[in-house]
């Protein structure tokens, strides 16, 4: 029987500018639910890419004095490069200037056009060329001023072929009301049901006034509007129009994760999409909040953005992905700085993690050659320590199931710190000077490393490079990656008669 299919996408990013602190948050978060479901057994596909066609690239692409699909495949490496750094394990990388992509998406827009779900109007309104997006007076603040980048809008007049999106309306809020967890969090699914509420207009999908963009198939004078082909990168990736089985393993997607600044894209217009399409809609639309600093948006229009890669110099990667799952609630808005990483990278990877690491693996090189010992009968603490690790893939399964990073993490830690406690107590400095507590003395020093070896497996899609130095240093053959659970948190797995290896400390205190 084959595995079951997994299929997360992040959203794809502008190629305008390098990526930033924002890109990398949501791209993270994917690829630790990518690596936790396969742990889980699960066949994944995560998809992340880059949106390269539209207004604001071929601006920025002509700011510096260069051609857009140039422009392109210059700052496409910067992708490339900070996804290696971050150690994501994404399966594909789409960009919108793929032939691929282009074949898929003419061919999806022809089927609209066919079903009669396009025709050809002429719009005038209000464009924000850094959001890509048209605006009613109404949503503008300052008279004139885009609402999320507060840029001046311009007004645009031109012959436009329009999705019939208002007659998706009925059948949205259906969908959205029969499937509470469509959109997540609660509060942008409310958002999203006042919206519709509202009345739907149709839709622009094409423009006539610039010509870096996707022909249309059935009028070459038209190219697709931005946000329309961004949106059908999710299903040319995997196969549409090109390889219907491997389309058809994947699709729908389990979770597509993208910021809240995108939300009515992915929560109006494409389900609306693909509901003419009549293609099943994605299970579920998960939209994150902004990273703040000093109280502001991060935004590269705004000046304020910090590159992954100067974080990543300073306190490492297993560091840098730790901190943004645990110190913000994934949903919300969180704020981020050098003082709180430093914070939270002294008080959970150095002192609680690492000292643990560190001293157990101290204690078994010195009192039993650094062999894994074999151990004896239980007692009261052991039974606690065992009793509080079955109950933890549960927790974290339940809580990685909705996205709650911070509430998996701080589950783990509750258990790391159960496991700094039992060495504590069960005091193997005092055991080792007496021969005839040998028993109880192997029994503590196995339990503490089987302790460090059910952390290692569920910490490591958050921090993998740090729990395969871990896993090295607990002489485990057989690779962290491989290890499928629940099954390999079944207590007593840690193999008997290995070797441990002392190596420098995980997390070194960082001191400013």
């Amino acid at each position: 029987m084959a595995d079951p299919t997994f299929y997360v996408t992040t959203p794809i990013y502008y190629v305008n500018s390098v990526p930033h602190l924002g890109s990398a948050y949501t791209t993270v978060a994917a690829d630790v639910i990518a690596r936790f479901k396969r742990m889980c057994g699960y066949d994944v596909f995560f998809l992340t890419g880059t949106d390269e066609h539209g207004q604001k690239v071929a601006k920025a692409a002509a700011d510096a004095g260069k051609d857009p699909k140039e422009w392109a495949d210059e700052v496409v490496t910067h992708f490339y490069a900070a996804w290696q750094d971050l150690l994501i394990t994404n399966d594909d990388f789409i960009r919108t200037t793929d032939e691929r992509h282009l074949e898929g998406a003419r061919s999806f827009l022809q089927l609209l056009y066919d079903k009669g779900d396009l025709y050809l109007g002429e719009y005038e309104g209000l464009y924000c060329v850094q959001c890509e997006t048209f605006w009613l007076p109404s949503q503008l603040v300052e008279e004139s001023q885009c609402p999320d980048c507060h840029r001046e809008t311009t007004v645009v007049k031109e012959e436009n072929y329009f999705f019939r999106l208002s007659q998706y309306q009925d059948r949205l809020l259906e969908h959205i009301k029969a499937h509470p967890d469509f959109i997540q969090p609660n509060v942008r699914r409310n958002e999203i049901l006042s919206f519709i509420d509202q009345g739907l207009k149709d839709q622009s999908v094409s423009r006539t006034s610039l010509t870096w963009g996707i022909p249309c198939p059935f009028d070459e004078k038209h190219v697709m509007y931005v946000w329309v082909d961004a949106l059908l990168n999710y299903i040319t990736a995997i196969g549409y129009g090109r390889d219907e089985a491997h389309f058809a393993k994947y699709w729908p997607a389990q979770w597509h994760l993208i910021g809240k600044d995108i939300l009515r894209f992915h929560c109006v217009i494409w389900p609306a999409m693909l509901m003419a399409a009549e293609m099943p809609l994605p299970e579920r639309v998960f939209a994150h909040g902004f990273l703040l600093t000093e109280g502001e948006r991060m935004s590269k229009s705004k000046g304020n953005v910090v590159s992954p890669a100067e974080l990543i110099a300073k306190f490492g990667v297993d560091a840098y992905r730790y901190y943004f799952m645990r110190e913000i609630s994934f949903g919300q808005d969180g704020s981020v700085s050098m003082e709180s990483m430093t914070a939270r990278f002294n008080a959970d990877l150095s002192n609680d993690l690492g000292n643990l690491v560190s001293r157990v693996i101290a204690m078994v090189d010195k009192y039993v050659d650094g062999i894994v010992p074999e151990p004896g009968r239980e007692e009261g603490l052991d039974t606690e320590l065992k009793e509080t690790a079955r109950g933890l893939f549960s927790q974290i399964d339940a809580r990685l199931g909705v996205l709650g990073y911070a509430d998996a993490l701080s589950a783990i830690w509750e258990f790391v710190a159960k496991a700094n406690s039992y060495v504590d107590r069960s005091t193997p400095w005092d055991l080792a000077k007496e021969t005839s507590l040998e028993e109880r003395l192997r029994t503590v020093l196995y339990n503490c490393l089987e302790a460090l070896r059910q952390i290692a497996i569920v910490v490591w899609p958050f921090m993998p490079s740090a729990c395969e130095k871990l896993w090295a240093q607990l002489g485990i053959p057989e690779p962290i990656s491989r290890q499928r659970i629940p099954a390999a948190l079944e207590w007593g797995s840690m193999p008997i008669g290995g070797k441990v290896t002392k190596a420098e400390g995980l997390f070194p205190r960082i001191y400013e």
